[in-house]
């Protein structure tokens, strides 16, 4: 049986049964059935947006979980193909009028450029020049303005463009979404293992604003983008602990 086929009798099945539920002269009947109803609703929304998933989304998807691994391993392949992931959703998002996300995506092609190339920098041992490190005060204080005035900017900026082209934006949702990824790429840049903390942030504000746009499988992507930031979060911190606890040594 198709997944399609499947899908969608399984949603039939779940609305016949919620509305017998319904029928049922139990008053706590009701709100079980109106539970199962709006479930079903969600799923009904999730099995459209599957089956409307185009082939561009399935490979942006698959080429920023790749990424993400990589750079979880610190590998350099982090870059070239997380550009084909972002130079992809720079068109899906102004497809969907997710102007934030769109210009997040044009940063993260631009950084990814910078980043390829800092990462490929080598010292006279041959060895990386950039090294995974944490933040101190000053710069995490530094990190935190970064954010909070790119919050405004992009937060103000898609109200106007909200009124005037693109009725579907969420400006709030949007803003904080690219707000944290902005900061999350310009970290990873640099090997910032604080990096991974606003990439956590940055996928639980996408997971919603990508299904309530209809482009389900990417919410289902940064779900699993969501998964292995804290794996690569805690892959970091051991890395970055060990070259610490090297350099207090020499």
């Amino acid at each position: 049986m198709e997944f399609s086929t499947l899908t969608s009798n399984l949603a039939a099945y779940s609305q016949a049964a919620c509305s017998l539920i319904a029928s049922l002269p139990i008053p706590g009947k009701l709100l079980q059935a109106q539970s199962i109803t709006s479930l079903v609703g969600v799923w009904q929304q999730f099995v459209e947006g599957m089956q409307q998933t185009s082939l561009l989304e399935y490979i942006a998807v698959l080429a920023g979980i790749a990424s993400v691994w990589f750079s979880r391993k610190e590998n350099i392949w982090v870059y070239p193909v997380g550009l084909i992931s972002t130079i992809i959703y720079v068109y899906l998002s102004f497809q969907y009028h997710l102007i934030g996300e769109a210009s997040v995506n044009i940063y993260y092609s631009v950084l990814s450029i910078y980043g390829w190339v800092l990462w490929a920098r080598k010292n006279k041992s041959q060895e990386h020049a950039l090294q995974i490190t944490f933040s101190n005060k000053k710069q995490l204080l530094q990190q935190l303005t970064f954010f909070i005035v790119l919050y405004i900017l992009i937060y103000y900026s898609l109200i106007y463009l909200k009124e005037s082209f693109y009725p579907g934006v969420i400006p709030w949702g949007d803003a904080f979404a690219s707000a944290t990824a902005y900061t999350g790429m310009w970290l990873m840049a640099r090997k910032k293992v604080e990096s991974w903390y606003w990439w956590i942030a940055t996928n639980i504000a996408s997971i919603p604003l990508y299904f309530v746009k209809g482009l389900v499988f990417t919410s289902v992507f940064y779900f699993v983008l969501l998964v292995m930031a804290f794996a690569g979060l805690a892959e970091w911190q051991r890395r970055g602990n060990k070259i610490r606890a090297g350099r207090v040594t020499v």
